[in-house]
């Protein structure tokens, strides 16, 4: 393409690049953010007053020593490093420079986000509601800088809204900010986030190459390839995490490329891509749930009560026999989650190209995941199917086995 198209006018036409044109973009950013890494982890003596977690008696900690928390500095090395890459590549002047400009304002809209959260990493003092303001933020400045607002949402009634330009960026701005929250709620133990992440954008590289679409894959791999070079550091041991700033800037990214892609993309609905999404957006939504209308506290308040902290407490420590090496029933978490993950990609992507099988898909997750909450929440599977229960309309009968309930306190689980 000698004349490429403003990335204003990205909604328009696929990209067309060699196949494996995404491969320069992975590598780089996988070396770029696994050697920020290391300099992070090395160096840690002189800034670690600044970048070590050292509260380890949160209520929904699980680290025994003191670890830094800054590790989505080297994610953002390695993207911007692959964007820049690619946005003076010689070879690949024309596309290049599109699939790196492409990239590179995705991170100037992804600053107030990242930036709150890597203030929350070293400071410790930025409120949710701040940090939330600033995800806002983020989503407004894509709208802005990448005309990145979503055309439909494959929901009757709504699709026919969204040609209103106020309403499409109101739903647009909702929908980023609720997947970028989400990849922060799970980031919790050793490679949860970042397996999530690779898996999922996995699957939405794989779409985008279906469809002839190199620029969504390219962003995608790029993504990836930063997220693999801090997984090297943070799986298994868990020398390193990515912090709140790390899981914003992936988050953001993610819910972007799935903005693009439904603007890029007629053939991919979008229910395909929330079932491939719908793990971390299922923990948020129930967990905003739980927090204000169950247990009447704040949204944003932190608790022990995720999906993946019971299934912590109540499998991995409890089959894992590990004293010498506590840090694998962290590590096992990951397992589980990517487990979940990868099977609700592989089935996106083999029957969601119809609406109603990828809808189906979506809300088996969530039968799924109302399911095994309640079986890990209690310990057993009484009274975990009855409705009343699982809405927190009532509370829930007491067990012989029980060691805490729903209803009471967040730190009885387990």
């Amino acid at each position: 393409m000698s004349n490429a198209p403003a990335f204003h006018d990205i909604g328009s036409v696929p990209l067309q690049l060699p196949a494996f044109s995404f491969l320069p973009n992975l590598l780089v950013a996988c070396v770029v953010s696994f050697s920020v890494c290391i300099l992070i982890v090395t160096t840690q003596r002189w800034h670690g007053r600044f970048s070590l977690d050292s509260d380890t008696g949160g209520v929904q900690k699980v680290h025994k020593k003191s670890v830094p928390r800054t590790g989505g500095l080297a994610l953002c090395a390695g993207v911007l490093a692959a964007a820049c890459v690619d946005a003076f590549a010689t070879t690949t002047a024309a596309a290049g420079t599109h699939a790196g400009s492409g990239m590179l304002l995705l991170l100037i809209a992804s600053v107030p986000a990242f930036s709150s959260g890597v203030m929350e990493d070293l400071t410790k003092a930025v409120t949710p509601k701040k940090r939330l303001f600033a995800i806002l933020a983020s989503a407004c400045l894509a709208v802005w800088l990448l005309g990145a607002s979503l055309p439909r949402v494959d929901v009757w009634g709504i699709d026919g809204m969204l040609v209103f330009i106020p309403f499409s960026i109101a739903i647009t701005v909702f929908a980023v900010a609720g997947i970028t929250n989400s990849i922060n709620i799970i980031d919790g133990f050793h490679g949860v986030a970042g397996i999530a992440i690779v898996i999922m954008l996995t699957g939405m590289g794989i779409m985008a190459w279906r469809c002839g679409d190199m620029l969504i894959l390219q962003l995608a791999a790029t993504a990836i390839g930063a997220t693999i070079g801090f997984l090297m550091l943070n799986y298994p041991t868990g020398r390193l995490f990515m912090g709140d700033g790390g899981a914003y800037l992936l988050g953001f990214l993610a819910a972007e490329i799935a903005v693009l892609t439904i603007m890029r993309n007629p053939g991919i609905n979008a229910w395909q891509i929330l079932a491939i999404y719908a793990y971390p957006v299922i923990e948020v939504l129930f967990s905003i749930y739980r927090r204000t209308m169950i247990y009447g506290t704040r949204a944003g308040a932190p608790d022990r009560l995720h999906l993946h902290s019971l299934f912590y407490r109540r499998c991995a420590r409890q089959r894992i026999r590990a004293r010498k090496h506590p840090w694998m029933c962290n590590a096992g978490v990951a397992c589980f989650i990517a487990a979940w993950i990868a099977s609700a990609t592989a089935c996106s992507l083999i029957v969601g190209d119809s609406i109603p099988a990828a809808f189906a898909l979506v809300l088996f997750q969530f039968v799924l995941y109302i399911a095994v909450y309640m079986r890990l929440v209690r310990g057993h599977w009484g009274h975990c199917r009855h409705r009343a229960v699982i809405l927190g309309l009532r509370p829930q009968p007491r067990h012989p086995r029980d060691d805490g309930v729903l209803g009471g306190s967040p730190c009885a689980a387990g």
